[in-house]
């Protein structure tokens, strides 16, 4: 059968299968003028298709590989549009929730759900995907997260008040999970050692092209629609990667997976709603209070019971190799304080320029562009510069850079716009720097066995810094601001006292105009003075956070334990870290 005759069965199976064949030879063929159809057989890997035209009948045989390099394109190409979309998500929500705020009449601590629920639902599903992903193939829970997350997009679209949006937002999170667990796992599994730092540094550069993409799209999505626009945006993405990863990826698994740690990933989920609630309701009760007391005390205590519970479990969730990886935990450190500050400064920048100074989405979403430029810019250079100098010097200084740039941001409104852009570069350069090297670093040293679960708690670490941190933060930046409110009123007398006390959840959630219309203008400046006492506060303790990161990089990323064939770890084996990881040349490491 000449190959050309092979086209129209191509395109049928593009049109009812969703995916091109990845080469195709015809099976016990013979002549038939049935009308041109498809019906699919599946073995355990490979795809076949009885195909009938009207030229011939038979088998077409799906299993051959397309070429190496073209497949490992296109299997990244497929994870950087998963890791697109979770960025696009996080940034173009930001941007949308002052909209979301007002229509949907939500409060400071309802705004924060909406990103905790997503980042809890990531944080507490990613470890189960990864250790899925090992052991029934993590191209099958990947795309079956994508199809998940793809629901949850649509889900959080038709929405009708906080409570179902903040339901589908924790659907759009379980999708998530799996898509984040396992697509920095497939890559590592797809690429040789020698190229796989390319394609890491361009999955994180494409991310943050949707990092960078969410602002501006946001703005111009809210200036024409209104907030669900920025969810229904995701679809042709979600198409596009579906489709991506039902042809060109690769299945892989891991033959001696472990099992399911299911009552470590109780302890640990319900452990870390526990911690958010308590954050999330003290923004507006007492800490004595039992929705607040209650839930902390509950938290650590099912934190504790998780980490018992770890040493002890015969399946762990945290595999006692990587615990043994000082890179690696290392790593997962340095993305719980960074994402943790990046989300909790994100979440008060957007407020204040918003609602406070009056921005419209638009032009909030292109002052982004300050901090996206450099991040992307940064991005497509941090594989060279982990190649030229050492990782803890790249991490280090990213982090250090990024640690600046937050603080000159936590100054807005007391100087001019100027700081704060030099503040968003700064940001956005730093991060663009140290997330391709902290991410080679922490992967470096993981066994492909268990790549899997190492990809889904270095990804899970980033989303429990994301909602602890952001609960934190906001609770911090509403109480300081609600206390400065306080002070300022308590000079008012009888029914003007109370009116101006009962404001106080709104000062916190940066609703001037809210305020000025109930109380009146004389408010206004009492209004914004108490908002920027709570963001300041805020947003220098999410510096704080990236500073400490910094030294978390030096300390943790400048030696490393070399391991001989022999695997016994020899003292003189302790050095400092060689430049010739990056280009493959590792040293062995002993067999888990």
């Amino acid at each position: 059968m000449r190959p050309e005759a092979l086209e129209p069965i191509r395109q049928l199976i593009v049109v009812v299968h969703g995916h091109t064949p990845r080469s195709s030879r015809v099976i016990n063929s013979e002549r038939s003028t049935d009308a041109l159809r498809v019906d699919p057989t599946w073995s355990t890997n490979d795809h076949f298709f009885i195909a009938y035209h009207k030229d011939f009948a038979g088998v077409v045989d799906m299993s051959l590989s397309l070429t190496e390099p073209r497949r490992r394109r296109l299997t990244l190409f497929a994870m950087c549009m998963a890791t697109f979309m979770t960025s696009l998500d996080l940034t173009i929500v930001n941007v949308a929730l002052p909209s979301m705020q007002s229509e949907l009449r939500m409060s400071a601590a309802e705004l924060e759900w909406v990103i905790s629920a997503y980042s809890l639902s990531l944080a507490a599903i990613i470890p189960a995907s990864g250790a899925l992903g090992d052991r029934y193939g993590r191209k099958r829970v990947f795309l079956t997260g994508m199809v998940v997350f793809l629901v949850g997009v649509i889900a959080c679209a038709v929405a009708w008040n906080a409570a179902s949006l903040i339901v589908f937002r924790a659907v759009q999170g379980a999708g998530g999970a799996a898509m984040l667990a396992l697509g920095l796992s497939i890559i590592t599994e797809t690429y040789p050692k020698e190229q796989r730092a390319g394609a890491i540094g361009a999955w994180a550069a494409i991310g943050g092209t949707g990092f960078g993409a969410g602002p501006v799209g946001g703005g111009i999505l809210l200036t024409y629609f209104t907030w669900p626009s920025v969810f229904w945006i995701n679809l042709p993405f979600a198409a596009l990667g579906i489709v991506c990863t039902a042809v060109a990826v690769r299945e892989s698994r891991n033959p001696q997976a472990r099992g399911l740690d299911l009552p470590g990933m109780s302890l640990s989920s319900l452990g870390l709603v526990c911690l958010t609630l308590g954050f999330v309701e003290s923004s507006d009760q007492p800490w004595s209070a039992p929705l607040v007391a209650g839930p902390l005390a509950g938290g650590a205590g099912l934190l504790i019971a998780f980490f018992w519970w770890e040493r002890r479990a015969p399946h762990a969730m945290l595999p006692p190799s990587l615990l043994r990886a000082r890179s690696f935990v290392s790593a997962s450190g340095i993305y719980m304080l960074t994402y943790g500050g990046m989300s909790g400064a994100l979440f008060w920048v957007t407020l204040y320029f918003q609602n406070v100074a009056g921005w419209s989405v638009m032009r909030t979403g292109l002052s982004w562009l300050f901090m996206n430029i450099p991040f992307l810019t940064m991005a497509q250079f941090g594989g060279r510069l982990d190649s030229r100098f050492r990782s803890s010097v790249v991490a280090t200084w990213g982090t250090l850079v990024a640690a600046v740039g937050v603080f000159l941001l936590s100054r807005a409104g007391t100087t001019p716009f100027a700081v704060s852009a030099l503040g968003y570069v700064l940001y956005g350069g730093g991060f663009g720097t140290f997330v391709p090297a902290v991410t080679h670093v922490a992967m470096r040293d993981v066994p492909s066995g268990v790549s899997g679960a190492a990809s889904g708690v270095l990804n899970a670490s980033r989303q429990i810094g994301s909602s602890v941190c952001l609960a934190v933060l906001g609770t911090v930046g509403v109480n300081a601001a609600t206390s400065a409110w306080q002070g300022r009123v308590s000079g008012l007398d009888g029914a003007d006292k109370s009116a101006a006390l009962g404001q106080g959840h709104n000062v916190g959630g940066g609703r001037v105009h809210t305020v000025v219309d109930t109380l009146g203008s004389s408010f206004r400046q009492a209004t914004v003075d108490s908002f920027l006492h709570g963001y300041q506060l805020a947003v220098g303790i999410a510096a704080a956070c990236t500073a400490v990161a910094a030294g978390l990089a030096w300390t943790g990323f400048r030696h490393r334990a070399v391991q001989p064939a022999d695997g016994a770890t020899h003292p003189e084996a302790v050095r400092e870290e060689d430049e010739a990881t990056v280009t493959g040349n590792e040293p062995h490491r002993a067999s888990q």
